[in-house]
């Protein structure tokens, strides 16, 4: 191992069970402390849940978005400064801010920390951190840190404008514009900073293509799980019981198709659906389960801490990815590394995330062959066994959060050389 790195871990939003970006911050800052290097997070609302070794810094915004009061009105008494009336006043004009006044106060905050002796590290420096890693926030402050700043993409986020605006009315389609304004800025900031990361060569493709960042700029270090958590089951499996791991309001995530998929199983078996997620009352999820009558086969858990998240996982009989698509895809390791037979399209990574023996794979967005994938995965007992075999298998060889942490670490040094 080389020197002990100084690493500030920036994340604007860390949702613990839900979504990538919460369970990225945590299980990077703990494999990253564990090879020898001094981590601290410094995050927005919501949150991350870290392990007690990692120091956490809140970062609070005006938490705009919270349920169960979303785009709220704050008391007056909550403003702070200039960037709080800033956050305030885009999300009254139709934007999303928090990508741009989250840098802004993480920029302050590492200015302040240079220089200050107490800083976190027992360690006599002058400065709090050797260098500075953002989660996909991308705003303008990280050109203000005043320190080496670098910057994971797990994937653009203008694909998910570019599929919202291409099922939206026109009248929605402006106010979808609006609110995806900080895309322009990301692509801006991502092509200013020294070096990016990101988790696939499709999202390496991607940031080239809709963000300006050439592709010998960005290195490809693909997320993992923990093999010990995430693993097989020792008891049998329900029967007819499928779970998907979903952002059940985001077109993208494709669970309209996947409904549509199990009602036409539900015609011949008493197919189950558990969705790993919730559902808006009267969003497209919601909408989609009244239209085709399925209330008595499909569950909403909502988030899930990570043990039920695998026992869950451990149990069904098929775990499916029915994105239209995927920077990466957490869920469908988590469902490899327990050897649970898995279903993908062939959207965005998918395909090298899985390769050509762990899934069944079928064309984005095609709910026949969706559902005839899952009634052949369903009805073959050897079919199951050989696709759990295999995706644990690629799953130990490629996809741990130690590997993960090993070639981050090398990459920081690349960096830092050359600045």
């Amino acid at each position: 191992m080389g020197r002990s790195l100084r690493i500030a871990l920036l994340s604007y939003r860390s949702k613990p069970h839900s979504g990538g970006q919460g369970v990225y911050v945590r299980a990077l800052s703990r494999e990253l402390r564990e090879l020898g290097h001094r981590v601290e997070v410094v995050s927005g609302q919501p949150y991350p849940e870290l392990d007690a070794e990692v120091p956490l810094t809140r970062l609070p915004s005006l938490d705009l978005y919270r349920e169960p009061d979303p785009f709220r009105t704050p008391h007056w008494r909550e403003f702070r400064d200039w960037v709080d009336v800033l956050e305030y006043g885009a999300m009254c004009t139709a934007a999303f801010p928090e990508p741009l006044t989250f840098s802004l106060r993480a920029a302050r905050l590492l200015r302040a920390r240079r220089g200050d002796p107490d800083n976190g590290f027992d360690d006599g420096s002058d400065s709090g951190f050797d260098i500075v890693h953002d989660n996909q926030s991308l705003g303008w402050g990280l050109l203000r840190t005043g320190l080496p700043t670098v910057a994971t993409i797990h994937h653009p986020v203008a694909v998910d404008r570019d599929l919202e605006l291409a099922h939206a009315s026109f009248r929605r389609s402006l106010t979808l514009r609006r609110w995806y304004a900080f895309t322009g800025m990301q692509a801006r900031v991502a092509r200013r900073l020294p070096a990016i990361t990101t988790v696939s060569a499709s999202s390496q493709r991607d940031i080239e293509r809709l963000m300006g960042v050439p592709a010998t700029r960005t290195e490809v270090i693909p997320v993992g799980i923990d093999p010990a958590v995430f693993c097989p089951a020792t008891g049998p499996r329900d029967a007819d019981h499928v779970v998907v791991t979903t952002s059940a309001d985001v077109p993208l995530k494709g669970l309209v198709p996947l409904l549509e998929a199990v009602a036409k199983l539900r015609t011949e078996r008493e197919v189950r659906l558990t969705v790993v997620g919730s559902a808006k009352a009267g969003g497209l999820a919601a909408t989609a389960v009244e239209r085709l009558s399925l209330a008595d086969a499909v569950t909403f858990t909502g988030p899930l801490p990570q043990a039920d998240l695998v026992a869950l996982l451990q149990r069904v009989t098929v775990a499916v990815v029915p994105s239209l698509y995927e920077g990466f895809s957490l869920p469908a390791i988590e469902a490899m590394a327990c050897a649970t037979p898995l279903v993908t399209t062939d959207a965005g990574a998918l395909p090298e995330v899985v390769g050509s023996h762990a899934a069944v794979q079928v064309p984005a967005g095609d709910v026949d062959r969706l559902a005839g994938a899952l009634a052949l995965v369903l009805d073959q007992r050897g079919l199951q066994q050989q696709l759990g075999r295999a995706g644990r298998a690629r799953v130990l060889e490629r996809f741990t959060w130690r590997y993960t942490a090993e070639r981050t670490a090398a990459w920081y040094e690349e960096v830092l050389a050359r600045c």
